[in-house]
């Protein structure tokens, strides 16, 4: 097995790329969707990619009908890279009054991270910051703000006050909801950015509390044109993992520039 100790990467040849800062680090962190990778695929991730991944989350429910589930977690963790399961999983539990039951299912799998949502199920907010609080005192919490059904608005000023009373309750990280689709939440139903959202949240919420999901490329592209290559990304594709970085890097078109300098953003060539 490759360690991430091992894993080899040639940035340092080119100069003037963007710092990004070493693992274990907490800004420009990337959350990373599993929604049923097999070992052998957890394990192609892990040898070409976990210097880059910060968090892999089991999507959804998919972690009770996934094989070798055990083993893929151990295979992630030992590369250095924190799992949870899927937010929607504990609201399963929530609904049917069986919060005991997830907490030994967390516990079987050896896992330190909780996700708390609330995206498909109705939970005063109340309630929600005080499930957070209570599960702090043993893990590391990441809370989900924003619903995930279509055409349910969420005013600007209720996301910010959610988002700073979780958290003051305990979260480690807030995350702002786009589904693994990207057409809810902080994005519009056509996957365009909400701007005055966005906007009104970086405003008065700090953005290195927050991991903004951006299962889309032009999603990844607009925050970091607009926040920098180290903003907190979340829900991307196992496949767009290394894509990824080369955004943040201005090693793809469509950042190429944005962190060059202007002198030198003309290139001449003469042949000696």
């Amino acid at each position: 097995m490759i360690t991430k100790n091992e894993i080899k990467t040639y940035k340092t040849i080119l100069k003037n790329l963007p710092e990004r800062p070493a693992k274990p680090r907490d800004i420009g962190l990337t959350m990373v969707i599993d929604k049923g990778l097999g070992i052998n695929a957890a394990q192609d991730i892990v040898d070409t990619a976990a210097e880059h991944i910060d968090f892999i989350k089991i999507g959804f429910g998919t972690s009770l009908v996934t094989g070798h589930l055990k083993e893929k977690i151990k295979i992630y963790q030992e590369a250095g890279i924190e799992v949870y399961l899927g937010g929607t999983l504990l609201e399963a539990f929530l609904v049917r009054n069986q919060l005991d039951d997830y907490l030994r299912l967390v516990d079987d799998l050896n896992l330190h991270c909780i996700e708390v949502s609330d995206g498909s199920i109705v939970m005063p907010h109340e309630d929600k910051c005080e499930l957070i609080q209570y599960l702090a005192k043993n893990f590391k919490v990441v809370s989900e703000v924003g619903s995930k059904e279509e055409g349910i608005i969420i005013h600007p000023n209720r996301w910010i006050k959610m988002m700073k009373a979780e958290l003051q309750a305990g979260s480690y990280k807030v995350i702002a909801e786009a589904r693994e689709s990207g057409t809810v939440g902080i994005f519009h139903k056509n996957g365009s950015a909400h701007v005055l959202l966005i906007d009104k949240i970086k405003a008065n919420v700090d953005i290195n509390n927050i991991i903004w999901e951006t299962p889309q490329k032009n999603q990844q592209v607009y925050f970091i044109k607009h926040f920098g290559a180290n903003v907190n990304l979340g829900n991307i594709p196992t496949s767009d993992i290394i894509a990824l970085e080369c955004l943040r890097l201005g090693l793809r078109g469509d950042t190429f520039f944005t962190f060059i300098p202007d002198k030198n953003k003309e290139v001449r060539f003469k042949k000696n």
